[in-house]
């Protein structure tokens, strides 16, 4: 136990500067790129959701609560908005870099939750139309400020330091309960039983991106950097952390049926697009 307790410790504080650094960086583009961002999706038109999933791939924290925002006062469509939460990676972009993943792993990742966020966005978008499904009143309300650390009147430091220190809290706790549970279960029979079932590990992973806060990527990028899961099912685990997006979707969007239509749709596109990547053997 004592061991388990020392070998947490050290996985975590080794990864300190290289997260400090990643999220000063993400504090810096965010700073400077957000309301760039937020206006170039509203003026985007049918052509939301590539742009939607493009500005989601990039490291911006807390992008999805803003697309959610838009959403709620139908600024965007329901396709950009997936896309958005589709593309959006949260934490996974730090703790790759932090374990010094291979760069090119990082980018195949990004890549492919990039054109699964446009073609599920477009593709929603051309059902909608169909129906004739129009959206309603633009009106933008800031919400979930205090929820998300944007920090602005304290600096990028400040507010990279607030991320580091949760964020490290985060994996330090995550990685002590992988390491008991891993120790009592056993690293292959947990390897054996996710990976040998081709459905039940995105399935799971999806159900564990649903979480909404960053909790969730890290709990399924240690995963898979400890080879419990496959690489389509950390995608899969991915495409559903839509982060603190779904707590502000849940606030301001006041159709309680569309929330978790929206939920259900993004847990839907998450377990499908992983089990066909563990078929296709893509990654």
């Amino acid at each position: 136990m004592i061991d388990i307790l020392i070998d947490a410790i050290l996985d975590t504080l080794k990864i300190l500067p290289f997260l400090f650094v990643t999220y000063l960086i993400m504090e810096f583009i965010e700073h400077k790129m957000s309301e760039k961002s937020k206006a170039t999706i509203k003026k985007a038109g049918k052509w939301g959701p590539l742009l939607g999933s493009a500005v989601g791939v990039i490291p911006q924290c807390g992008f999805s609560a803003s697309a959610t925002n838009l959403y709620s006062a139908r600024v965007i469509s329901l396709g950009t908005l997936i896309a958005v939460y589709l593309s959006t990676s949260d934490e996974m972009i730090p703790v790759f870099i932090s374990e010094q993943v291979p760069f090119t792993t990082l980018v195949k990742i990004l890549a492919i939750k990039f054109v699964i966020g446009i073609i599920f966005g477009f593709i929603i978008d051309s059902v909608l139309r169909l129906r004739k499904k129009e959206g309603q009143e633009e009106k933008i309300e800031e919400i979930c400020e205090h929820e998300h650390c944007h920090c602005e009147e304290k600096g990028i430091f400040v507010s990279a330091i607030k991320h580091t220190i949760n964020i490290t809290i985060y994996i330090f706790i995550i990685t002590l309960i992988i390491n008991f549970v891993v120790e009592w279960i056993g690293e292959d029979n947990i390897a054996t039983f996710v990976g040998s079932h081709a459905i039940l590990g995105p399935a799971i992973s999806s159900l564990i991106g649903l979480i909404p806060n960053c909790a969730a990527s890290v709990i399924i990028t240690n995963l898979y950097i400890q080879n419990i899961i496959s690489g389509a099912s950390l995608i899969a685990g991915l495409l559903t952390g839509a982060g603190v997006g779904l707590i502000v979707l849940f606030k301001t969007n006041k159709s309680i049926k569309e929330n978790i239509t929206i939920v259900g749709l993004l847990y839907i596109i998450g377990v499908f697009s992983g089990i066909a990547l563990q078929l296709i053997g893509i990654i």
